[in-house]
Formats: structure tokens, C-alpha cells, sequence
């Protein structure tokens, strides 16, 4: 069992990793100009709030781009040193689009899901579990789908999905805490 759940989080890791780098990336560049301008939407609330910027969205996308980038240059070369864990096929399949739709789509599920806290009355920072944590998994894989979808049925088998959905919410909360030490976040989840 454990030779099929090794690869199998490998694997899922090194296909989220754009995406993965993208969020906390903007939270660390990001700041300036809100995305939504200050507006506030006909609830009278916020539309996204100050967490959303632009220079947040350009910078988590540039960074998740040239992880992927690096992940398409760098493939060849680390494949044969997974062989035993996973088939080097599977590393090697980026493409320059997956590359910039998984950052992207990431921040994009993000802005989002911020959009609906809002809505419900949630101010930035405020916890809305397994939405917090898969957020931007969701805007990665749809947006991704949407312009790559051969890529994307490629690569997200069933099990893959398991792991991302499993993972994920542990990653996401280990670097929440990380960036609430450094102090680029205001609570730790």
C-alpha cells in the first residue's frame, strides 16, 4: 500500500506545485492596489477587501509560472532520479499553458471564494473551512480544464485527485502558520 501512496503524493505535489507557490507568493508580494478599487458591491459590502491586490495576482502568477517553467526545463533531468517512485513520463508532461492556467486559476479560485465570504459576511481572515484549504485547488484544475483539458485528464487520475484533496489542506495549513511567524498574515489559519 505505501508503494502506492508514496508516488502517488509525489506525483500530486510536483502537479500542483505551480499552483501551490502561486497563493502564498501573492500573500508575501502582494499589497497596493485592491483588485476591486475599494468599491463595495450592492450589499454594501466590499467586493473582495484589501487581501486581493493586483501586485498580489501578478507576483503569485509570475512565481507559479516560472515553477512551472522550471518544472518543464527541469523534468529531464530529475525524471530518472524519481524512476523508482514514479514514471518519468509523468514528470515530463508540462505544458507552457498548464504552466500559466494552474497559478493563475489558483488565485483566481481564491479571489473568488473571497468574493462569497464576503457575500456571507465574513471579513479577510475570518476561517471558512475546506473552502480556505481547496479554494484555489478548485480555480487551478477548472480554469486549467477549461484551456487544457487533455492536459488535465492526463495527468489528474482519480487518484491523484484523492491525494490533492487530501494533502492539500495540511500544506495549506503548515504554510498559514509559517506566514503568520514571519508576519505576513494576520491569523494563523
Amino acid at each position: 500500500m505505501l508503494d502506492a501512496i508514496i508516488p502517488a503524493i509525489v506525483l500530486a505535489i510536483w502537479l500542483m506545485l505551480p499552483a501551490y507557490i502561486a497563493n502564498p507568493t501573492a500573500a508575501l508580494l502582494g499589497g497596493g492596489t485592491p483588485i476591486d478599487l475599494g468599491r463595495k458591491f450592492i450589499d454594501g459590502r466590499r467586493i473582495l477587501g484589501d487581501g486581493k491586490t493586483y501586485r498580489g495576482l501578478l507576483a503569485g502568477t509570475a512565481c507559479g509560472l516560472i515553477v512551472g517553467v522550471a518544472q518543464i526545463l527541469l523534468a529531464p533531468h530529475i525524471a530518472p532520479s524519481l524512476a523508482g517512485v514514479v514514471s518519468p513520463d509523468q514528470l515530463t508532461t508540462w505544458t507552457a499553458l498548464a504552466a500559466i492556467t494552474m497559478p493563475f486559476g489558483a488565485l483566481l479560485g481564491d479571489i473568488v471564494k473571497s468574493f462569497f465570504k464576503r457575500r456571507i459576511g465574513l471579513e479577510r481572515g475570518a476561517m471558512l473551512p475546506i473552502a480556505d484549504q481547496l479554494d484555489f485547488v478548485a480555480g487551478a484544475w477548472l480554469l486549467t480544464y477549461i484551456v487544457d483539458p487533455t492536459w488535465i485528464a492526463a495527468n489528474f487520475t482519480p487518484a491523484i485527485i484523492l491525494t490533492v484533496i487530501v494533502i492539500t489542506p495540511i500544506l495549506h495549513v503548515a504554510t498559514n502558520v509559517l506566514g503568520y511567524k514571519i508576519g505576513k498574515k494576520n491569523v494563523p489559519w
